[in-house]
């Protein structure tokens, strides 16, 4: 059973680490085009959506590679699991106010004409399952292949 655990937690690590780094990735190629997606939310004012947008793609990007290495796990997982609820609130939030906007996870954004309300469902459901893998990181953060073994776990070297 504990083998199970540790080997689900090494790819729940993993795939949040591909899907942050693709995401930062994407978005770090514009950093002006990634603050005018967060615009497109009006959650925030345009000044520090530019802001937001800039700094967001890093932190993506940094999560990711610690949960590449395996590094602090379980506080990558809790910060990790705060990034998607705030992405799944805002897109909420989008949807709520009647806005027809692509969220800008995995591209630049932008208006959309039809369809929104289908792709908000798709959106939040799959922010939804990567809420899911970082809840299952918090649970078990020993994974297979991370640092943390060897920086935590003294009687296991």
């Amino acid at each position: 059973m504990r083998v199970t655990k540790t080997w689900m937690g090494t790819a729940a690590r993993l795939l949040l680490a591909v899907v942050l780094s693709y995401a930062g990735l994407v978005k770090i190629q514009d950093l002006t085009e990634a603050g005018r997606t967060v615009a497109l939310y009006r959650i925030v004012p345009e000044d520090s959506a530019q802001l937001v947008g800039g700094v967001l793609p890093f932190i993506e990007l940094a999560l990711a590679l610690l949960l590449v290495v395996g590094l602090a796990t379980r506080a990558v997982a809790v910060a990790t699991a705060v990034l998607m609820v705030t992405y799944i609130a805002a897109i909420a939030s989008v949807w709520a106010r009647g806005l027809s906007i692509d969220c800008g996870c995995f591209s630049s954004g932008g208006s959309v004409t039809s369809g929104a309300e289908r792709g908000y469902v798709i959106d939040i459901a799959r922010d939804l399952a990567f809420l899911g893998a970082a809840v299952l990181l918090i649970w078990n953060p020993r994974t297979r292949y991370a640092l943390d073994r060897w920086v935590l776990d003294t009687k296991e070297r």
